[in-house]
């Protein structure tokens, strides 16, 4: 079973947690908040979404380079995780 799978509802509550934060954000934009407002909100949203992403990363890591059932298995994942990051960091 994937680490996804496996630890799904903690990471769709962390999804969700995000939306409401993004709907703050629609909130605040609607109510003509203070920019500061708005950009306090929007640090919450990259924060949550900054450990969101680690969290999937490490499982990555761990299931699919660490524990890989074989050396091919291990090349992939760590090749997939390489394109991620490379997309992430740009």
């Amino acid at each position: 079973m994937s680490h996804t799978v496996r630890d799904k509802a903690k990471l769709l509550a962390r999804v969700r947690r995000m939306k409401g934060q993004m709907e703050a954000v629609e909130r605040a934009l609607e109510a003509e908040a203070p920019c500061g407002d708005v950009l306090q909100l929007l640090a919450s949203i990259r924060g949550a979404l900054a450990g969101l992403t680690g969290e999937v990363i490490e499982g990555h890591l761990h299931e699919h380079v660490v524990h890989a059932e074989n050396d091919a298995e291990r090349d992939k994942a760590a090749a997939e995780l390489a394109d991620v990051l490379r997309t992430y960091i740009r």
